[in-house]
């Protein structure tokens, strides 16, 4: 039951944190310090990755009707050509994040995730966000819509996330978003569009930790597994909402100041450990 309710936790955290630009992935390797899963290693950092799955049904329930190409008029078969426009460019934008994670994905989790690097990447993008938000003040944005997104603005933006799939404690979110508004999109279209490229990323990146995993669980790896998606799915439901209508009066700064004490926290916390060894 220990386990479970440590399940339960990582869910909960996975679901605030996939959303929020400040990095999922930075804030549950920080809680697995203070939160050791009671697992072997390969599972938990397997576990760290697929729970992302739960979050990204959060997003599929929500946007479902933005997201799905098919329909039915009249009893036929209605293709939404914008949507699947709207898909092309999401792949565009996952094309070089998915070459770099395929290459180098346990050549980089051996290299960067490590609180060190999180801490780092907490300031500094955290830096990022208030700078590019003061800029922004002076400018009208030039994108209102998904559909105003070109294809060379959807490569510009998954370079951005490339940075979030070397770097832990970037946040996934927080580098799209960065890059969307340096590009001139607006919060909203960029918030969005963050959304809908999570699907693919996720997926694929939850697929390639499953397919390396293989399938021998046990019984509370299953159970494990399932309550962390779970709740992270309910409480991502929560989130994304709380994030559309935030964003229609607020701008990003207010996460960007977060990241910056939660980073220098984080630094002060293992230094003193370090200190007191």
């Amino acid at each position: 039951m220990l386990e479970i309710l440590k399940a339960i936790i990582l869910g909960i955290v996975e679901g605030i944190t996939e959303w929020l630009p400040i990095s999922s992935t930075g804030h549950m390797i920080l809680v697995d310090e203070f939160l050791h899963l009671n697992v072997e290693p390969e599972f938990k950092s397997m576990f760290l990755v697929v729970i992302q799955l739960g979050a990204i049904l959060a997003v599929v329930l929500l946007f479902w009707k933005k997201l799905w190409p098919f329909g039915i008029q009249d009893k036929k078969l209605l293709i939404k050509k914008p949507i699947f426009t709207m898909w092309f460019k999401v792949v565009v934008s996952c094309v070089p994040a998915a070459i770099v994670g395929l290459l180098f994905d346990d050549k980089l989790e051996e290299l960067f995730y490590n609180w060190q690097t999180v801490s780092v990447m907490l300031i500094l993008v955290g830096i990022c966000f208030i700078v590019i938000e003061n800029i922004n003040k002076k400018k009208t944005p030039k994108i209102h819509s998904i559909a105003e997104i070109t294809y060379p603005v959807a490569f510009y933006i998954g370079l951005f996330q490339l940075i979030a799939a070397v770097f832990p404690g970037t946040s996934r979110s927080g580098a799209t978003i960065l890059g969307a508004l340096l590009l001139g999109v607006s919060r909203t279209v960029a918030a969005e569009y963050t959304f809908f490229l999570a699907v693919p990323v996720m997926f694929g990146a939850s697929a390639l930790k499953l397919v390396k995993y293989g399938l021998d669980y046990s019984g509370m790896e299953i159970a494990i597994l399932a309550v962390g998606m779970v709740v992270a799915f309910a409480v991502s439901v929560v989130i994304i909402k709380f994030l559309m209508n935030y964003i229609k009066k607020h701008d990003f700064k207010v996460f960007g100041w977060y990241r910056i004490v939660l980073g220098a926290v984080v630094i002060a916390y293992f230094a003193i450990r370090a200190a007191m060894a």
